[in-house]
């Protein structure tokens, strides 16, 4: 095979997608409980969302950002809109848009007089793949054979408030914080009640910018638009967004509030190929399906069904540690590394994956229904109850 061996790929090709169904070549049907890694938030063949793709595609794909784009103006003025910020940059995806959000950290900091500015990041973190973003990532297995990795990031626990502050007092060179509100590759973990808010309060005392990474947890995943919603009047002042923007289409999104937003001027950032017009037109779909169909809100009741559902099936099990997530995010926390547990799933045809280990992450399209939550459920049981 001619392709570079960076994924361990399962025995299995899929050909078309309906709903929360992926369907093999033999005709073959799997529940879907990833949706592509969180990216597939309306599900697979969304009508609305090919819809717009074809008639773009019949029209306009690619122009370049040298010159307006219609689409990336109104695209950029919704997602202002939904998210309390005030100005959009477009990319293609979550580490592009993380790095942007690394960027604009550096040159607020320089732009305070600081010759080497630091960013707060936190344990068990993920960024990305690319060379700061990764140096960002909490995990060390990953960035294994990367050095010399990136300077200016200092770490502390994730959900340590006091750690946090502490960082922050000890060393003025630090710009900026950077945070998932719930940790997707670090097992599901929510942060602790208060502490993005802690971490607003200890950017204004610092003047730092409170930098969310919501590439995983946004679009309606968490079960509010945006994750950090659920606490009321909380604002970041920098956020980057990718997976359920574009439904499958790839798009990512760095955004900002005055005086972030300002940062950046010409020739301080760019991208071939963000913003064009077929992923906007794609994205703009999602969203105004998001809003018409209010899909945060289904994310979040369907999740409770999911949750409430494996702790019935589940909570009493000898391996389940923890259930635990937001709206449709939801991880079920294992005493130990399962055995090939997500190949076994796969054979019962259920879709799933195992991250930080031993968390079994749960990430289904947001339209789920009660019916295809107890069969994930049945499944998962049916799976573990051989893991004993």
């Amino acid at each position: 095979m001619s392709l570079m061996a960076t994924y361990a790929r399962l025995p299995v090709a899929f050909e078309r997608g309906e709903g929360v169904w992926l369907f093999d070549a033999e005709g073959r049907a799997y529940l879907d409980a990833l949706a592509g890694i969180a990216v597939c938030g309306l599900g697979h063949s969304h009508p609305a969302v090919t819809r717009a793709i074809q008639e773009q595609a019949g029209r306009l794909i690619h122009t370049s950002n040298l010159y307006r784009v219609p689409l990336q103006e109104t695209l950029g003025e919704r997602i202002c809109r939904l998210s309390g910020l005030d100005a959009a940059f477009f990319c293609n995806s979550g580490a592009e848009a993380n790095e942007a959000a690394i960027k604009m950290a550096r040159l607020y900091g320089h732009q305070r007089g600081i010759a080497e500015p630091k960013i707060l990041v936190f344990s068990q973190a993920f960024h990305g793949r690319t060379l700061a973003a990764l140096t960002a990532t909490g995990n060390f297995r990953i960035q294994e054979g990367f050095a010399p990795l990136v300077s200016g990031f200092v770490r502390v626990p994730y959900g340590d408030l006091a750690a946090a502050a502490a960082a922050l007092a000890a060393d003025p060179a630090i710009v900026a914080v950077l945070a998932e509100p719930i940790q997707g590759e670090g097992g599901v973990r929510p942060a602790p009640a208060g502490f993005l808010r802690g971490l607003r309060t200890l950017c204004d005392t610092h003047s730092a910018l409170l930098m969310f990474d919501e590439v995983q947890t946004g679009i309606g995943r968490s079960g509010k638009f945006l994750a950090f919603q659920h606490e009321d009047g909380l604002l970041p002042d920098v956020l980057s967004l990718a997976k359920g923007l574009g439904n499958g289409v790839p798009i990512g999104a760095l955004l900002a509030r005055t005086p972030a937003a300002a940062l950046f001027g010409p020739g301080k950032h760019g991208t071939t190929f963000g913003g064009g017009p077929l992923v906007c037109a794609a994205a703009l779909a999602v969203l105004e399906t998001m809003e018409r169909e209010d899909i945060p809100a289904q994310a979040a009741r369907q999740g409770q069904r999911l949750r409430d559902s494996l702790r019935q099936k589940l909570g009493q099990h000898p391996l389940v540690e923890e259930i635990r997530g937001m709206g449709l995010m939801v991880g079920v926390v294992l005493r130990r590394k399962p055995e090939r547990l997500v190949e076994k799933a796969l054979d019962a045809g259920l879709l799933i994956n195992v991250t930080a280990e031993r968390v079994i992450r749960l990430l289904p399209p947001l339209i789920i229904q009660e019916a295809e939550i107890e069969r994930l459920t049945d499944i998962l049981s049916t799976l573990l109850e051989g893991e004993s």
